[in-house]
């Protein structure tokens, strides 16, 4: 028995999934695939295209979602950053790991204002709220101040192009053995380039489709 297997959690996520699943975006399929992945990859365009889409759901996958829950219980998170709130499905199992390791805090950061406020409304839904704190604006001002002393965990699932640079951020608070999770990492090959290579503090490598794990070693 845990939060995340149990109500009023689990029947909420099952509806998060299935919206999520529905959802199409008029806005997106404009864009052409080509566009798309240059925008994705633009360091100064990227908040004029998740505007455009701010209708899209952009959820981790129900088993990317399993392994952030597994991720942060193992580690016996108690702080956790995550840079792209959306609507709050990967929020809410993050939140859930807390719950079940005695509690912690979450810092999650979201520009869009409609996603949110629904993130919110799903968190109390969940009874996860209390352990959350959505700050709502650009990641690179959100987090730029206020972290906790130390962070056990961090999930990179916002803006592909600002992923080194949230790392940046967070970077001196990484403690030894703490966990960082980047979602749809192939989009952004420099945080990958960097996370991956021999001289610096981390051990990573891919985990399934889209998945970059890695662990800070020092």
């Amino acid at each position: 028995m845990t939060t995340l297997t149990t109500a009023p959690l689990a029947p909420l996520l099952e509806r998060l999934f299935a919206q999520a699943g529905a959802a199409t975006s008029p806005a997106l399929a404009e864009i052409s695939a080509d566009e798309r992945a240059r925008l994705v990859r633009s360091k100064t365009e990227y908040l004029d295209f998740y505007e455009r889409v701010k209708d899209l759901w952009l959820p981790v996958s129900r088993e990317t979602g399993r392994l952030l829950y597994m991720l942060a219980r193992a580690c016996r998170a108690r702080t956790v950053v995550e840079f792209g709130t959306s609507f709050g499905i990967s929020t809410l199992h993050l939140a859930a790991a807390l719950r079940d390791n005695g509690g912690g805090r979450l810092i999650t950061t979201e520009f869009e204002p409609g996603k949110v406020a629904r993130a919110r409304e799903h968190l109390i839904e969940a009874d996860l709220g209390d352990l959350v704190e959505i700050r709502e604006g650009d990641a690179l001002k959100t987090l730029s101040a206020g972290l906790p002393e130390t962070i056990d965990l961090l999930l990179l699932d916002g803006a592909k192009a600002l992923y080194g640079d949230v790392l940046t951020l967070v970077e001196s608070r990484l403690r030894p053995g703490s966990i960082i999770i980047a979602d749809n990492a192939d989009f952004s090959p420099d945080y990958v380039e960097r996370v991956r290579s021999p001289t610096g503090p981390y051990l990573s490598l891919p985990f399934a489709e889209d998945v970059e794990l890695s662990v800070r070693l020092g």
